[in-house]
């Protein structure tokens, strides 16, 4: 099968080469309509954006893709460096991109790989299974990390945050704790709505009678600290915070000693990844090897790509429960 080429995309999104040529390189003199249907006509043709692309996929270009919702942070920041890690020890490079919130900017950061690598790493727990399915090149193997547990065809790394918040509230519940606060990550995202949802299921189970009290948060340290006077200045009565990151258990925790409440005398607090951060500050938590699951997705993806067996394979990775001073005690 021949190529696709801007007139093929063109001509099956109804629009001219120029409105192709802006849209797919993100200008803003583009009405979103247009744009949408252009990239919805390249993902489908196939489309690689120029000549030079085209040449590079015929050859392998012994590097790999990543594309992350954030690169910000130090969950994103070990991730990576597992990734490299591995990467570099079978002598492939490595391509990292990001693409925030947007299905549209998804579409865009996975379509500017095409050509310039020979496989995908795409951590998309934000995105539908649609808007994911859209998005990803139709001749580039990937794998999907953290994404819809829908997707069963393409092969996939996730956790098991059913066990992790069970785990978690068992300990908070045995160390004497009886009422639990649970700051949600951010809305839309896979992880933070499983989090959530185990944790009401855990409460029910562990504390009859008990309502689960979940507050909005959005993976920020700042989000922590909202969390922290809300319960400081007595909107929130609870004895225990479980944080569904490290980083908003982080600012939870400085906002609580900043008002004068004692952690864990008054208010355990437990957080979710166990960033290195986590380990100074003494932060119970849930252990995900980050660096190691990052290593192992970039090694499986090469499995692949060095012929070594076909692999639809959903890996579900478990977090392990790490007690420290935060929850010590009542």
């Amino acid at each position: 099968m021949s190529e696709a080429t801007i007139r093929d995309v063109a001509r099956y999104a109804k629009v001219s080469i120029a409105s192709v040529s802006r849209a797919l390189n993100g200008l803003d003199n583009v009405r979103a309509e247009t744009r949408e249907r252009v990239i919805a006509a390249a993902a489908e043709l196939g489309y690689v954006p120029h000549a030079g692309a085209r040449s590079l996929s015929l050859a392998r270009a012994h590097a790999i893709g990543v594309v992350l919702p954030d690169l910000h942070g130090e969950f994103f920041s070990e991730f990576v460096r597992g990734m490299d890690r591995a990467a570099s020890g079978r002598s492939y490079a490595m391509l990292l991109s990001n693409m925030h919130d947007d299905g549209d900017q998804a579409a865009m950061a996975l379509r500017a790989m095409r050509g310039r690598v020979d496989g995908l790493i795409v951590m998309a727990p934000h995105l539908s299974e649609g808007a994911l399915r859209r998005a990803l090149p139709s001749r580039l193997p990937a794998l999907i990390i953290h994404g819809p547990r829908t997707i069963d065809d393409v092969p996939t790394v996730r956790l098991d945050n059913a066990a992790a918040a069970e785990a978690m509230v068992t300990h908070l519940v045995q160390s004497g704790r009886r009422r639990i606060v649970h700051i949600a990550g951010a809305e839309g995202n896979i992880d933070a709505g499983e989090r959530a949802a185990a944790f009401r299921a855990a409460i029910e189970r562990h504390l009859p009678g008990a309502v689960p009290i979940v507050l909005h948060g959005d993976f920020s340290e700042e989000s922590g600290e909202a969390a922290a006077r809300a319960i400081a200045n007595g909107s929130i009565a609870c004895d225990a915070v479980f944080a569904a990151n490290d980083m908003m258990a982080i600012g939870c925790l400085q906002g609580l000693r900043s008002a004068g409440i004692a952690v864990p005398d008054q208010v355990a607090v437990a957080g979710f990844d166990d960033i290195p951060l986590a380990r100074y500050l003494g932060i119970t938590t849930m252990r995900v090897q980050i660096a190691d699951m990052g290593a192992h997705a970039m090694n499986r993806l090469i499995d692949i790509l060095e012929g070594k067996g076909p692999d639809t394979r959903a890996e579900l990775h478990q977090a392990e429960l790490v007690v420290r001073s935060t929850s010590a005690g009542n």
